[in-house]
């Protein structure tokens, strides 16, 4: 069981870093050029790792409770319903003495492929780093920082860096009904089921995944009102804090099989999207 859980960890994570867009689809660069989101109504277009975003939303650079880092990469934008939960969990996090949070990456200016993540190209992902304690910068000083390793890669467990106030923060982030995942190393993971919560019933939507070891990967329900976001399948009942999720500890005695690439091209971006970028080369 170790070893399989295992294998499908590490199978998972090189696939995903093989499909990375940027060669995945050639309508990446075209993605990448757009600057400002769509004048159109605000929806999230087709699924988390093969879609859109129509009249997307810039998160403000800083807030009560959060700063955004990074603005150059321009990945701040995202359908309004994720900038009003960053902004609500930028509160939350103040209020429960936590803030300011640090994000990272959400979506481009219309979504759509995004380099060096496999998702968040609908507006409705968004990373979120698991670093405390940072004051308030100014919009340079974010630039140059770094997010902090909370995983002892070789033994598979937190490191001396977590804390129980980074526990508080995931819960804060899960706690919320727009939420259907977060995702996170599975050190994390289990860290958190060891831990004694008055109410476990927000572990459910904390999933294990790869990397994830120095950032949380929030993910929203696709919003009412936008019948071209295509969900995921719901997580599965109960906390997650059962032998599937210990299945990805490593075996050393049971080497995970090498990962192969996959087959055939990836899927078209739908019509939507399509429609939207012919219409903004005839701009």
């Amino acid at each position: 069981m170790r070893a399989g859980g295992f294998a499908a960890f590490l199978l998972v994570g090189l696939l995903m870093l093989l499909m990375v867009p940027g060669g995945a689809r050639a309508q990446g660069a075209d993605w990448g050029g757009f600057e400002i989101p769509s004048p159109a109504p605000s929806h999230a277009v087709g699924t988390y790792s093969n879609g859109c975003l129509m009249g997307g939303a810039p998160l403000p650079p800083e807030g009560a409770g959060y700063q955004v880092v990074r603005l150059s990469r321009d990945r701040y934008y995202g359908h309004p319903a994720l900038i009003d939960y960053l902004v609500d969990l930028g509160d939350r996090a103040e209020a429960a003495g936590l803030g300011p949070i640090l994000v990272a990456d959400l979506s481009a200016p219309r979504g759509g492929p995004l380099s060096g993540h496999a998702s968040h190209e609908i507006g409705l992902d968004a990373d979120v780093w698991l670093r405390l304690g940072v004051p308030a910068l100014s919009r340079a000083e974010r630039e140059g920082l770094h997010s902090t390793l909370l995983v002892d890669r070789a033994a598979f467990t937190v490191n001396g860096a977590w804390t129980r106030d980074h526990a508080a923060l995931i819960r804060l982030a899960a706690d919320d009904p727009r939420v259907a995942r977060i995702f996170v190393h599975a050190a994390i993971k289990i860290a958190m089921c060891e831990m004694d919560w008055p109410d476990r019933s927000f572990l459910r939507v904390v999933r294990p995944w790869f990397g994830h070891d120095s950032h949380m990967h929030i993910r929203l329900v696709c919003p009412e009102g936008t019948p071209h976001c295509l969900p995921q399948t719901p997580v599965p009942a109960g906390d997650g804090c059962n032998a599937e999720l210990y299945s990805w500890i490593p075996d050393p005695s049971r080497p995970p099989a090498p990962a192969t690439r996959p087959s055939g091209p990836p899927p078209p971006l739908p019509q939507l999207c399509q429609d939207m970028l012919r219409s903004a080369r005839s701009e």
